[in-house]
């Protein structure tokens, strides 16, 4: 039973907040410095106390945007209101753990890590017992770290699954329970993104453009090429949202994300990435090496995208149209199919004018929300009349390229009825017309490349192009 006089102490990671203040903040330092990753091996070789305290003293962490536990914010509150005494007891640093406090005003104390002393476990404990007594304190955390101070504790608050729950009843009777339910395969779904898969499908189009869509040994060797590419991608978004809490905190959708939400641990994203990245480079081992050269490329881009690109303007929405474009060259490689300058010439603006268009909406969004700058972007709302100029004009030069593609000689070398190509022509104009039409309006809420996959117009569109250049073969 809850009594007035005890106090309450309570664990910041995992418990008050979903989040872990270590790995955040060490994700922001090496989003300022990825080389900080080196130093950090140096700090944590004289302990981890030490480390987290130089890591503190070398980032900012917004505190107000922490994904916390709400049911447990409002047992605390009342707790607080009822005279109780709260201390926040935590293994974050000191300097987090004080900011975490005064944002809420609820705590009368904080006990938390220095740089000589990592406050967890039988140290968390010790710590309490000294200042409160044995039995003296009630104690809510989350972990199995946590046993050695519910054991010495009056009552145990358990906040997490059923296993941590029955590890806290083992050495303490009185508990209370906030189960914390994660499913956690949907969660990692979620999280690998597995919808925008669908934009590794450009792999499949060399096939189609050099007539090889009914070799069988050609289609498996794309498919690979597709789990590769997917999984690795996969990875880098793992890696990407991981880098990019605080920005998708601030975003309207993106806060729903799992690592943003804190429903998936950080530590379990580490694996999870390294996991992904593994089992996509191992299966491009099965292709020619130049594959895995492209694969590499796509990497090293993506992960510069994550780090510094996608914060310059106009530098991200070129790397974004030159990593739609490498799909198609990956897509080339994994049979050895050499790739028309035609190709890429119109693939390069296409995608120009589908990134352009990805930040026009993101724009538009914020325009929509009363926000006049993208967090993490180098865009302002005021810039969405140049990024639709500039996309359109992208559009319609793709759309230019394969007009002269029709007027060229090699055309009549590859189709057997090529007058079918205009048809081609028409659509490609009128999908990209519509496309930013819908922009335009407001009624694309998504990337656009998943919009198109998702517009039932759109994949009439693909298809009747499909069916238009096999019909003219």
């Amino acid at each position: 039973m809850s009594n007035p006089t005890i106090p309450l102490c309570v664990d910041l990671d995992g418990t008050l907040t979903r989040a872990d203040l270590l790995l955040e903040s060490f994700f922001v330092l090496l989003k300022q410095n990825p080389l900080a990753i080196f130093l950090c091996c140096f700090w944590l070789l004289r302990g981890k106390a030490y480390m987290k305290e130089q890591i503190a003293q070398r980032v900012t962490l917004d505190v107000g945007v922490l994904p916390y536990n709400p049911r447990l914010l409002e047992y605390l509150r009342d707790a607080r209101s009822a005279g109780r005494p709260l201390y926040l007891c935590t293994a974050a640093n000191q300097r987090f753990a004080s900011e975490v406090a005064a944002h809420f005003g609820l705590f009368s104390g904080v006990l938390a890590s220095n740089g000589s002393m990592n406050l967890r476990g039988q140290n968390k404990a010790d710590a309490l017992v000294d200042q409160f007594g044995e039995q003296g304190f009630d104690y809510c955390g989350d972990a199995r770290a946590d046993v050695p101070v519910w054991k010495r504790a009056r009552q145990a608050i358990v906040v997490g699954d059923r296993q941590i729950a029955r590890a806290a009843q083992k050495v303490n009777a009185e508990i209370i329970f906030f189960e914390e339910e994660r499913r956690l395969i949907p969660l990692v779904l979620k999280e690998m993104r597995v919808h925008q898969w669908i934009k590794n499908v450009l792999i499949f189009v060399p096939l189609l453009t050099a007539h090889r869509f009914t070799d069988l040994q050609a289609v498996l060797a794309a498919c690979i090429a597709f789990a590769s590419f997917s999984l690795s991608a996969s990875s880098v978004y793992l890696l990407n949202d991981m880098l990019d809490l605080d920005a998708d905190r601030r975003h309207a959708r993106k806060r729903t994300r799992p690592f943003a939400s804190g429903r998936l641990r950080l530590k379990f994203g580490i694996v999870l990435t390294v996991f992904l990245l593994g089992a996509g480079l191992a299966l491009a081992t099965l292709l020619p090496w130049q594959f895995m050269a492209v694969l590499l490329a796509y990497m090293a881009a993506t992960v510069a995208y994550s780090f510094v690109l996608k914060r310059l303007t106009l530098i991200d929405v070129f790397t974004l149209a030159c990593l739609y474009t490498v799909r198609v060259i990956a897509g080339g490689e994994c049979n050895m199919i050499p790739l028309s300058y035609w190709l890429i010439l119109f693939c390069v603006p296409i995608f120009l004018s589908l990134a352009m268009l990805k930040r026009y909406v993101e724009l538009d969004a914020m325009l929509q929300q009363g926000k006049t700058e993208a967090a993490g972007r180098g865009y302002i709302t005021q810039d969405m009349s140049i990024l639709r100029s500039f996309g359109t004009a992208a559009a319609y030069l793709s759309v230019l390229v394969l007009a002269l593609y029709m007027n060229s000689p090699d055309l009549a070398l590859l189709y057997r009825h090529p007058k079918l190509l205009w048809g081609v022509f028409a659509l490609t104009l009128y999908w990209v017309s519509r496309m930013w039409m819908l922009a335009f309006r407001g009624k694309m809420h998504d990337d656009p490349i998943v919009f198109t996959f998702k517009d039932r117009v759109s994949c009439a569109v693909i298809g009747l192009c499909g069916v238009m250049m096999v019909l003219a073969i």
